[in-house]
């Protein structure tokens, strides 16, 4: 088992997995466990892929959505 991807000396490794968990953690829990596992992976699905990579805005990304950003990129590239 490898508990981290990170190196000696290298804190920063996993600061974007940790930024994501930490925010998982806060706007789905709202601290009441899940009734089962298959009710956590349901929930956990919804919000990545409903609020997390269509709604929530990303501060790395100017404050727009990943979805906003893609749409942004992929007409940009398309145009030239």
């Amino acid at each position: 088992m490898q508990l981290s991807m990170s190196r000696p000396s290298m804190p920063y490794d996993n600061a974007l997995a940790e930024s994501f968990f930490a925010t998982l953690k806060l706007e789905l829990t709202d601290d009441r466990p899940f009734a089962n596992r298959n009710t956590a992976r349901i929930a956990v699905f919804e919000y990545v892929e409903l609020i997390y990579n269509r709604v929530r805005m990303h501060s790395a990304l100017r404050y727009r959505s990943p979805m906003q950003a893609e749409r942004e990129y992929q007409s940009v590239r398309s145009v030239s």
